[in-house]
């Protein structure tokens, strides 16, 4: 995939949307948005549960899938920390965390972010929340001894699922 090129998306949740990649793969991110892992490497990590773009995995590249954790069903088991820590989307609806053309929410538009799609408004608003989320690096800080990996394991999970360094 290469800047230019025209990506057109027909999946479950989304069929007929297209976007064009505007930066190249992996870079010329916003200067405050610093992931820690690529996508391919959270998938491999283990995160949602193993049950994320399970149906639209030709939109992305095929080496994202090489060694991921996925399944069928929710699997807390493939989780990183092996917790639960995903909620339904209807739950991510209600509560107003789907923006623009992302129906699956943030870890979908990382992935397109993570490709080289840039749309400045939806961008800046996912970008705000990513930073809104290492408050909870901070609550482990402030309650886990350092080194110890199985204290808060649902947080760390979250952190590793927006990609923050959960071993911290």
């Amino acid at each position: 995939m290469n800047i230019g090129d025209l990506i057109t998306v027909n999946d479950r949740m989304q069929s007929g949307y297209a976007y064009r990649l505007d930066a190249p793969a992996g870079a010329d991110f916003d200067p405050g948005f610093h992931p820690v892992y690529s996508p391919r490497q959270m998938l491999e990590m283990g995160v949602f549960e193993g049950k994320y773009l399970n149906d639209c995995r030709d939109e992305f590249p095929a080496h994202w899938f090489t060694g991921a954790r996925l399944s069928a069903h929710a699997d807390p088991r493939l989780n990183h920390f092996g917790v639960k820590s995903r909620q339904p989307l209807s739950v991510w609806r209600r509560k107003g965390w789907i923006f623009g053309p992302d129906p699956r929410g943030w870890f979908q538009w990382y992935c397109r972010y993570y490709l080289g799609r840039r749309l400045p408004e939806i961008d800046a608003i996912q970008i705000k929340r990513w930073r809104g989320f290492a408050r909870h690096a901070g609550q482990i800080r402030a309650n886990c001894e350092p080194g110890n990996v199985f204290c808060r394991p649902r947080q760390r999970q979250a952190l590793l699922q927006w990609s923050y360094d959960p071993f911290i």
